[in-house]
């Protein structure tokens, strides 16, 4: 008999039979491929590159839809990194919490993994933190606070499918945490609201609430309610189950803290708080009953109402709490615009795109690691995809998952995933990888410089470790090197969004790569690239001076603002960008003023 047609034929050698299927793997695993072409009487053994032709990968929406990404946000000081450590002590991911201020005998926090974080107790580095809880994988990226790391933070917003905004409740809403949900805003990203710190004296929870409507322009819909705040808070009242749960303190908020759950109308609860307190929490969930925001998960997903929790990150009241109901309400992995398409989820073809480098995160290698956000698709090491920027096929050989600073093999991920990728010099912050070569995905905000400084080797003896280590160290995208042609000094112009950046590069280059460095200030505080037109130093302002980026295109540094509108309104034939116009598209060309307002 001669065959008419292609058949694909699965052969399993321990049940000693042959299955026919024109499509797809069988059920049962088949360890075997036979393929039987038009014209041959005879069975042949399947080529690698048919068989990955002809299967397709079975069906993975329900591993993208228990995917859950999101970052912490807040203002310095208000309890982000510190709640981090408490969702990974409740997820199971860590058994023993750490302390952001730890001594010698108490352990460090997971996330902020830096010696220089550790000495200071504030996160200078965003920080990719995944584990599994309760049938969701979990995907935690925390944060820098401080506006001078802000960079960082405004890059990681864009890996995220949700935000949990951390505010104190005894400060409300501060400065950074405005900025930081307006950039959230503009993304149409959905936040979580977190009170902390109801262990210190708060302000009215009432007032918090109508804080979040006329400040941020948020519904809120509070989950829970506290019971009291300071020396006096015992825990909150879950407006969801209708049940008080009343905490135990235990020693440095290092393990689960106990709790105990009654009716609001327990005798246990009314003997329990003092009865000034239980009264008027009584009388506000009646308030909230019939005149608060109804709850509404559209409208949350939508941007428009954020569920606020009350609690205490450092004795972990109300933290589970929290993390059971942000798990319930967030987002899946949402569909991602690329070149102006629509990119799902769930689609066939890998893509994702690169929003942090993070250098030397292996001191014993010297290794440099890409952050991927896996936009869709499904993720397999050894994989081969496009490098959309340069065309050339790349082999993903060296994956990994991401928890603080430790990381392990990973060999498959799906869309929501984050992916530490090793061995590609060749990498960018905000690159894109793709089986799709035509995809491109624009997100990575760009920020123009606002603090210079030259930066010198200390040691002649330590040169080479200098400019090996800072070499590394601006790949990661935080500080930015320029070269001024007129200097009499040969040396690196440094430019960042804040001057602690200078602080961290100094002393990574001496911790880490053994190389100290003398910081000169500089006197420039504003930075424009030239988009079109002539211009010559004679033309500059005073204290003005023309430079290069590192992509050879020219800017100018102004020592003030006042300088750079001047120039503008002597130069009307020159147009400036706030951004390199060859990354800021569409849009780019802004009129040659300070703040790029006509």
């Amino acid at each position: 008999m001669v065959c008419t047609k292609t058949l694909l034929l699965f052969f399993n050698p321990g049940a000693v039979r042959c299955t026919v299927h024109p499509r797809r793997r069988p059920a049962d695993r088949p360890e075997l491929l036979l393929v039987l072409l038009p014209g041959s009487q005879s069975l042949r053994p399947a080529l690698p590159v048919m068989l990955n032709k002809v299967m397709r990968p079975l069906p993975f929406e329900d591993d993208v839809k228990r995917r859950r990404t999101f970052a912490i946000i807040s203002h310095p000081d208000a309890g982000k990194t510190t709640l981090t450590e408490k969702l990974l002590l409740y997820g199971g991911a860590v058994q023993l919490a750490g302390s952001v201020t730890a001594r010698k005998h108490q352990r460090a926090t997971t996330s902020d993994w830096m010696e220089l974080e550790k000495k200071r107790g504030i996160s200078v580095s965003s920080t990719v933190l995944q584990f599994e809880y309760g049938g969701y994988c979990v995907n935690l990226l925390d944060t820098p606070g401080h506006k001078d790391f802000s960079e960082d933070t405004y890059r990681v917003l864009t890996a995220v499918d949700a935000a949990v905004m951390v505010i104190d409740a005894g400060k409300g809403i501060e400065s950074q945490t405005r900025k930081l949900f307006e950039v959230c805003r503009q993304r149409g990203i959905p936040i979580f609201t977190f009170m902390n710190k109801l262990d210190r004296p708060a302000r009215d929870p009432l007032t918090l609430l109508d804080e979040l409507e006329r400040v941020l322009g948020l519904h809120p819909c509070p989950l829970n309610w506290p019971l009291g705040d300071g020396t006096g808070f015992r825990g909150v009242y879950d407006r969801r189950s209708l049940q008080v749960h009343f905490f135990e303190r235990v020693p440095g908020g290092a393990f689960r803290a106990p709790v105990s759950v009654h009716d609001l109308g327990d005798p246990a609860v009314r003997d329990a708080l003092p009865a000034d307190v239980y009264t008027r929490v009584v009388e506000e969930l009646a308030m909230l009953a019939g005149a608060g925001s109804r709850f509404d998960p559209a409208r949350i997903l939508a941007g428009e109402q954020t569920p606020v929790c009350f609690g205490s990150a450092v004795h972990n009241f109300g933290v589970q709490l929290l993390l059971d109901a942000f798990l319930e309400l967030a987002p899946k992995p949402q569909p991602r615009a690329a070149n102006g398409h629509v990119v799902s989820p769930a689609g066939d073809g890998f893509s994702g795109f690169i929003f942090k480098m993070q250098a030397n995160m292996d001191p014993n290698h010297r290794d440099r690691l890409a952050f991927v956000r896996v936009c869709s698709g499904r993720f397999e090491r050894d994989m081969t995809v496009i490098h959309t920027r340069t065309g050339k096929r790349v082999r993903l050989a060296s994956s990994h998952k991401l928890f603080g600073r430790k990381r392990e093999t990973v060999d498959v991920a799906y869309a929501g995933d984050v992916v530490g990728l090793v061995g590609h010099s060749e990498f960018r912050i905000g690159d894109t990888l793709a089986e799709n070569p035509a995809l491109r995905y624009d997100e990575i905000p760009r920020f123009a410089p606002e603090s210079f400084a030259w930066l010198h080797s200390a040691s002649t003896a330590q040169f080479k470790r200098f400019r090996e280590g800072l070499a590394q160290l601006l790949e990661e995208g935080v500080v930015q090197s320029f070269r001024v042609p007129s200097a009499t000094q040969r040396v690196a112009l440094l430019g960042a969004v804040g001057p602690l950046q200078f602080e961290v590069v100094q002393y990574r280059l001496q911790t880490e790569y053994g190389a100290e460095s003398r910081l000169e200030p500089a006197p420039w505080q504003l930075l424009r690239w030239v988009a079109n037109g002539a211009v010559d130093e004679t033309t500059l302002p005073s204290g003005a001076r023309l430079a290069l980026d590192v992509a050879g295109q020219t800017v100018i540094l102004f020592t003030e603002e006042w300088s750079c509108n001047f120039f503008a309104e002597r130069n009307p034939g020159v147009n400036l960008a706030v951004l390199p116009p060859k990354i800021q598209g569409e849009g780019a060309l802004l009129p040659a003023s300070a703040s790029g307002r006509a």
